[in-house]
Order: C-alpha cells, then sequence, then structure tokens
C-alpha cells in the first residue's frame, strides 16, 4: 500500500512540474485579441496596396482591408450612393497618388496592431496608416480606427519630432493625433492632382 502512495505522489509531482513549465494558456475571456507572429509586414502590405491601386483592381484593393475596412467601405458606398470601385478607388490614403512608391518608414508592430508612416507629398506630409493582424496577413485598419477599435502601437516618427520640436522651443507638446488622417487636406493646394477618393466619415453608433 505504501509503494502505490509513493508511486500516487511521484505522478502528481511530475504532472506539476510539467504544468508549470508550460507558458501560461492566453485568457479567453479576458476579451484581448491574441495574434500569432506572422511573417508578413505593415511594409510588404501597403507595397501591396499600393501596386493594387495603381492596377485599379477593386478585388486587390479590398483584399488588403480588414474585414471591418470591408464593412465600412459597404457602408459608406451606400450612404453616398457610389460604386465600391469609386469608394476603394485609392485605398483610403492619399499616398497612392505617388507616381512611384512613396517613400516608407518608422513601422511598428504591438501585438495585433501595427502602424507604418508612408510619405504623402502632394500635402507634404506623412501619413500614420493603421494596420491588424489578419486572416495571417496585415490588413490596413481604417474600419477599426474609426469604430474605435483600434489600439495603436505607439506615435510614430513625425509626431515624436513634432513634439520634441515644440518641447525644444518651450511650447506644449502636440496633442496625440488620430493614427491616420484618411481625408486628404488638400481642398486649398492648387499644386498636384487632387485628391479624388471617398469622402471618409465615421459611421453612424449602432443603437
Amino acid at each position: 500500500m505504501s509503494r502505490i502512495i509513493t508511486i500516487f505522489c511521484i505522478v502528481v509531482i511530475c504532472l506539476s512540474a510539467i504544468s508549470c513549465s508550460q507558458p501560461p494558456a492566453p485568457n479567453s475571456n479576458s476579451g484581448e485579441r491574441v495574434c500569432s507572429p506572422i511573417s508578413d509586414t505593415p511594409t510588404e502590405a501597403y507595397k501591396r496596396l499600393y501596386a493594387a491601386v495603381k492596377e485599379k483592381n477593386t478585388d486587390k484593393i479590398k483584399a488588403e482591408m480588414s474585414a471591418k475596412s470591408q464593412e465600412f467601405a459597404e457602408s459608406l458606398a451606400e450612404r453616398q450612393k457610389k460604386t465600391a470601385a469609386e469608394v476603394y478607388a485609392n485605398g483610403f490614403t492619399a499616398t497612392t497618388f505617388a507616381p512611384e512608391l512613396p517613400e516608407i518608414r518608422d513601422e511598428r508592430v504591438a501585438g495585433c496592431w501595427a502602424a507604418v508612416e508612408v510619405r504623402n507629398d502632394q500635402d507634404n506630409r506623412w501619413e500614420d496608416l493603421p494596420y491588424v493582424n489578419q486572416d495571417g496577413s496585415w490588413k490596413l485598419a481604417v474600419g477599426e480606427m474609426f469604430s474605435g477599435s483600434y489600439k495603436s502601437p505607439g506615435k510614430g516618427q513625425d509626431q515624436r519630432e513634432k513634439e520634441a520640436a515644440n518641447t525644444a522651443r518651450g511650447n506644449v507638446p502636440l496633442a496625440p493625433n488620430p493614427i491616420a488622417n484618411i481625408n486628404s487636406a488638400n481642398a486649398n493646394n492648387t499644386n498636384g492632382p487632387k485628391y479624388d477618393g471617398p469622402e471618409v466619415e465615421p459611421l453612424p453608433k449602432k443603437k
């Protein structure tokens, strides 16, 4: 009998050691998304979006959008009485107006979320584009941004530099801006092509 008890105790100790050596399982009740590492990058995702816009291939442009962004585009098309091709025309970013692939920098990734700065030469500024890890690749997260579910991976280089410059001058640092400015601010810009993409508006809140 004592031998059986001894064997039982050894088995319990071994099982306890194994369970302690394993990493804790994600808490599915925490509400936080758990994303596995992927080989894709936000930079490569933007390059695909840029190429799709230049091809004027609506299906390819749509494929680079998150599911929530596609829902956003459908709602936008219905409200503005536009076709899918018109809504997706510029991939929700004026950076695609560039005749050549624009400069891309400051890629940031935090869990399921990411952002990358892309140069908008037309408006002489940087656009900080939001991305989400979805279906094994990075997707443009315009829908998440407008719905308020997007989680920023941190301030972009452009914002950090502006805050540093303001601090150096003794001014109050700039307030955080949205991760991406989708509407092109060129109404008064007479130089270069105009942004003829969709006017992006926040989705109405669900009742």
